[in-house]
């Protein structure tokens, strides 16, 4: 007997025509995967496959990666300078050069009105690492102002700032195979099933070869905590009273690695006279885990041969975030978790090259991760660039979270935006608007038009996108890998690498610096800056096409070294690049300095990812098989809350906060608890009009993920009405 159809139709897969394949990198977030894009008989890039023979992904690709071919044809992208005299005028087409001029000269004319800091520029984690290290001699060396940052602030500040507090130097100690080797994982606030879905691959492999205990501490139901072995849904902001606790039980049990911090820490008896305030006891009170649990998941950790710790945004995005990476790597510390296979303090990075900036874009510094407060690494870079030491100031300026309340007091009268979109991305867009609006000169560079920053600003600079250009990558695990060029610039668009090396030009200290003709001859560069056996980011034995041939070497890979692998990890020696050499164990205080719900505001509201978008849909939402799947926003609402107050499952609310509101789409989940609603980030019109945006004051990055709000009903047939017409870019 035969079983349904006899007439079977099985599923066909289209096929493209595919000419010839080239190699790329992805260019979404830090996951770093190879890539190969398919070409047409005419050139037309028509599919995007995973590259087997790479390490990070072995094949595989996200709903992201597959369909990122379709970036090079999306609505909106940008082919031609605009220029015009006020902003909400009509644009004018221009030439490059005009352009170029007229933009120098209204920085120039700022800067001797107002002082050379009244020019700010924001950058990007998404341009190539050649493209941040010439931004880097334009803003540093040409410019010369000081305030100058990157939208990495708004992510992974935290992590650089806690990795510096730590261990004397940014960058991540771990690697991917840890995986493979742990015996014991915590993840804090992080979901890699949607954030990082190559990652998580990586990590669910891993423990389908061998099992060992996963632990998820996010307040939210998140896909990894259901995969979890346990979940400890935490009170928003208090993770380091939760790993404070954890270090009390494992300093009263006696279960540290006393020999590991003997050799290789500084400050562990201030640590110790801390944690006595963090009885589990105590402990639990505030951050909501029982005492049992804290004690079980300590022991566990402590007791594991290898034991890691990641995190993404829901530690590095609070006003605690750096303070919670320094307790992170305290926990590893104490139990001799830096430096080995399976032991590790991992940040998940965000964008697909937010380590580059922070490696070679200068804004925190110098390149190669030199610190201007240093003046030797300021007479090094000055010699090497051809400048005067003088021209560089002796300590970091402004972030770019203070660099928008600087416009709004008059210190700053002109800005540059590189690829990104503060109207999307900061927090309290209404102020964020009127901030905008008083510049005298707003210059927006980017692939997209249509980003809505650029309704503000007089000029725009038209850029290429990803792989219309080429240069490299570092992910989350410090691996380099090469962004080939797969087809040309749309129009008279232009690599961000061109646009600098031409504004040098109208600059005097340009005509001193060289600037390479190549993202190349910019490496070559870069190579000699990151030479010393006493530097961790040694990229001098690498080379554009010896990246390609192993498909992403890690750092350092010094000169001279053998085959096309660099170190997995750092500090193995148990040497770090603090003063004394060793690494510090820090004292953090939990200060209470959250917006907590309150009878008018009753519910807490979170953020975060969801797969099939990327930041804020500037180019996820223009692509149709991944908007179709989350084009409307929507919070997640407990049933419980959402019966007490008569919401019904897919109607409309108003979500308000002390700052704003939003209207959403409201689905009803188990996932939240009763007094929390969750929306995913994607959605800045709803999100960033509520949020706090208080700072960490060591990262200076804002806390998105906790703020107070409350829910009210709205006009169903009106509020219908407008997520209709905001669903079309």
């Amino acid at each position: 007997m035969l079983f349904g159809r006899t007439d079977r139709k099985p599923i066909k897969i289209l096929d493209k025509q595919v000419a010839e394949w080239k190699y790329t990198t992805c260019g979404y977030c830090s996951t770093g995967c190879s890539i190969q894009v398919g070409l047409d008989t005419e050139g037309k890039a028509v599919a995007t496959r995973g590259n087997a023979a790479a390490d990070v992904n072995r094949g595989k690709l996200c709903i992201k990666g597959i369909f990122e071919h379709e970036l090079f044809d999306a609505a909106g992208r940008g082919d031609a300078p605009l220029m015009r005299d006020k902003a909400y005028e009509a644009f004018q087409k221009t030439d490059w050069d005009t352009a170029f001029d007229k933009t120098a000269s209204e920085i120039k004319r700022i800067q001797e009105t107002y002082g050379k800091d009244s020019f700010a520029i924001v950058s990007t984690g998404q341009l190539l690492t050649e493209e941040f290290y010439s931004l880097g001699k334009l803003a540093r060396g040409c410019i010369g102002t000081n305030n100058y940052d990157g939208n990495t602030t708004l992510c992974m500040a935290s992590a650089v700032s806690g990795y510096k507090r730590s261990f004397g130097s940014d960058g991540p100690p771990g690697c991917y195979e840890d995986f493979e080797h742990t015996e014991c994982l915590i993840a804090f606030g992080s979901n890699l099933p949607e954030q990082h879905p190559i990652i998580y691959w990586r990590l669910k492999e891993a423990l389908e070869k061998r099992k060992f205990p996963l632990i998820v501490v996010d307040p939210r139901v998140t896909m990894l905590a259901q995969f979890a072995d346990m979940h400890l849904p935490i009170t928003p902001g208090t993770d380091v009273v939760l790993i404070n606790s954890l270090m009390y039980v494992i300093l009263d049990e006696g279960l540290e690695d006393r020999a590991y911090i003997d050799a290789h820490t500084n400050g562990i008896e201030e640590v110790e006279a801390l944690v006595k305030d963090y009885n589990p006891i105590a402990a639990s009170k505030i951050c909501g885990i029982d005492e049992d649990t804290i004690r079980t998941v300590a022991r566990l950790y402590a007791k594991a041969g290898a034991a890691m710790s990641i995190w993404t945004m829901g530690i590095n995005q609070s006003t605690h975030g750096s303070d919670g990476v320094v307790d992170i790597n305290n926990l590893n510390l104490i139990t001799g978790n830096i430096g080995k296979p399976g032991g590790t303090s991992l940040s998940i990075t965000g964008q697909c090259n937010a380590m580059g900036t922070r490696e070679w874009s200068s804004c925190s510094g110098l390149p190669g991760y030199r610190y201007l407060e240093n003046e030797a690494d300021r007479q090094e870079i000055a010699d090497f660039w051809g400048i005067d030491k003088e021209f560089f100031p002796e300590k970091r300026g402004l972030a770019q979270t203070d660099i928008f309340p600087a416009i709004e007091t008059g210190q700053i009268k002109g800005l540059w935006l590189v690829a990104t979109n503060p109207m999307t991305s900061m927090p309290n867009t209404s102020r964020i608007r009127k901030t905008l609006e008083k510049l005298e000169f707003l210059v927006v560079q980017d692939s997209y038009q249509d980003v809505e920053t650029n309704q503000y600003s007089h000029m725009y600079f038209p850029a290429a996108v990803w792989a219309e250009k080429e240069g490299c990558f570092t992910n989350t695990e410090r691996r380099v890998n090469i962004v080939r060029q797969v087809v040309q610039p749309k129009g008279d668009s232009k690599p961000d690498f061109w646009i600098f090396k031409e504004m040098a030009k109208r600059f005097p200290n340009g005509e001193k610096i060289h600037f390479p003709d190549t993202p190349a001859g910019a490496f070559e560069e870069m190579k000699q800056l990151s030479k010393g056996d006493s530097r961790t980011l040694d990229i001098s034995g690498m080379s554009h096409d010896k990246i390609e041939q192993a498909a992403g070497i890690q750092w350092p890979f010094r000169e001279g070294a053998e085959g096309l692998k660099g170190d997995q990890r750092l500090y193995t020696d148990g040497h770090f690049q603090t003063k004394s050499g060793k690494a510090n164990l820090i004292p953090i205080v939990f200060r209470d300095n959250n917006e907590c719900p309150d009878e008018q505001y009753p519910f807490w509201m979170n953020s975060g990812r969801v797969v099939e978008h990327f930041h804020t849909r500037t180019r996820t939402g223009k692509i149709g098989n991944c908007n179709k799947f989350s084009p409307t926003p929507y919070m997640e609402m407990n049933p419980d809350a959402a019966r007490d107050l008569g919401v019904e499952h897919q109607s409309y609310v108003r979500i308000a906060s002390r700052r704003g509101d939003a209207v959403v789409m409201v689905q009803l989940t188990h996932r939240v608890p009763r007094n929390m609603v969750f929306i995913p980030f994607h959605f800045h019109d709803c999100v960033n009009r509520v949020s706090l945006g208080l700072l960490d004051p060591h990262s200076r990055q804002p806390a998105f993920k906790q703020c107070a709000v409350r829910i009210e009903p709205v006009d169903q047939a009106l509020a219908a009405q407008l997520n209709a017409e905001r669903r079309t870019f």
